[in-house]
């Protein structure tokens, strides 16, 4: 019984000192506070664009015109991973609707949500409040870069670009 109460003890002890060990890194100097505050957003994400989003499409090129051709395969993507969550009208499904997307997105946005929704439902601010409406996540689809450019030139063709 006593092996039993002096292993404990020496345990507790160990525990204690060890809680207790390294370096405090709740200080910091001012000038290390105001770099990090300068490294973010006017939204507060550290370097987010909420313009572009987070990804790898920095600009997309788009014709003057829909190209038919990549809407018609857009659409087919849209039947396969899209439409059972999200109607091409306001209507909200599970997710929200399409109609006007591309007014309110800039296609570098809307490519890099497509491609990349885990981080951008981590970072855009707008994106979290809309899953407090939805109560869903996206999944991720995992989409190619030609699908989602795809799905945008359907997007486009959806809110009536001629």
């Amino acid at each position: 019984m006593k092996k039993l109460l002096v292993l404990s003890l020496v345990a507790f002890l160990i525990a204690a000192f060890a809680s207790c060990g390294g370096s405090n890194n709740s200080e910091s100097t001012t000038d290390e506070t105001s770099e990090a505050e300068a490294s973010k957003t006017e939204i507060g994400n550290p370097s987010y664009d909420p313009h572009r989003g987070e990804g790898k499409f920095t600009s997309v090129e788009l014709g003057a015109t829909i190209d038919l051709a990549k809407a018609d395969l857009g659409d087919k993507v849209a039947k396969v991973k899209c439409t059972s969550c999200h109607k091409t009208t306001n209507e909200k499904l599970v997710g929200p609707g399409w109609s006007g997307v591309t007014q309110r997105r800039k296609p570098e946005w809307i490519m890099n949500f497509i491609t990349n929704t885990d981080v951008m439902i981590d970072k855009d601010p707008e994106m979290q409040a809309q899953l407090e409406l939805c109560l869903v996540r996206m999944p991720n689809q995992n989409l190619s870069d030609q699908d989602a450019r795809n799905l945008l030139e359907y997007m486009r063709k959806n809110d009536g670009v001629k």
